[in-house]
């Protein structure tokens, strides 16, 4: 699969649930490069934004869509990554504000 396949793949998938890819294309397939790479690497998609264990289990939280992109996107319009969006941070009527992380800073001592 190439960041082509797989941005088609999750972009029927996700906005069936009201998560949309931002308009900015090139960020977007770096993403989904890095997506691959992490699948390549570690097994799995973890997120890209974030510094992986290696674990599935100690990473479950992370795996793209991560666990914190739903309270993000309902929050702040973006995930912390900016890769999923909903319609409003798209079109430009809610503010691009910066997204905190939210992962709890145990999770990634290790």
């Amino acid at each position: 699969m190439d960041a082509k396949q797989l941005y088609e793949s999750l972009k029927k998938i996700q906005e069936a649930k009201g998560y949309y890819f931002s308009n900015d294309k090139e960020r977007v397939f770096e993403l989904m490069e890095a997506l691959l790479v992490n699948k390549q690497r570690y097994g799995y998609m973890v997120c890209p934004c974030r510094l992986a264990s290696g674990s599935r289990e100690a990473d479950k939280d992370i795996i793209c869509p991560c666990v914190y992109r739903a309270p993000d996107v309902a929050e702040f319009g973006s995930c912390y990554c900016n890769l999923y969006v909903s319609k409003a941070w798209n079109d430009g009527t809610i503010p691009h504000a910066y997204v905190p992380e939210r992962r709890p800073p145990e999770k990634m001592a290790f």
